[in-house]
């Protein structure tokens, strides 16, 4: 994991990161996940949070309504499928967590649309 943060490096909306997500409690994922950024860069850079999604390649999720397959996993688990957990939305101190940038780099629009939707049918934002 290369550390950006001395880089003037900010994450971006659509940007696949890595962030530590420990400590956890209950059904919170935990330890260093992919996690998907849905809140732009002008807030992530001023606040120091970052909101998004955390991503896994646990198997169960393909049949997981609220998970979005969002192809190929990448590096040492790239057999795997990598699935965008949708009902799991967090908030991190990405500075603190020495958040860094992912392989994966963005998910395509088509990819990062399904994942908002998603979203927005738990939380219901704006009615579609």
């Amino acid at each position: 994991m290369v550390d950006m943060v001395e880089n003037n490096w900010v994450p971006d909306r659509q940007e696949v990161v890595w962030i530590n997500c420990n400590p956890q409690a209950g059904n919170e994922m935990r330890d260093i996940h992919p996690f998907l950024v849905l809140s732009p860069k002008s807030f992530n850079e001023k606040t120091s949070l970052v909101i998004g999604l955390p991503m896994t390649t646990a198997e169960y999720n393909a049949d997981n309504l609220f998970a979005v397959n969002a192809g190929k996993a990448q590096g040492k688990k790239s057999d795997k499928t990598s699935y965008v957990l949708c009902y799991q939305i967090k908030s991190f101190d990405w500075r603190m967590r020495k958040c860094s940038s992912h392989p994966k780099g963005r998910l395509s629009d088509e990819i990062f649309t399904e994942c908002c939707a998603r979203l927005n049918q738990i939380i219901q934002l704006s009615q579609q």
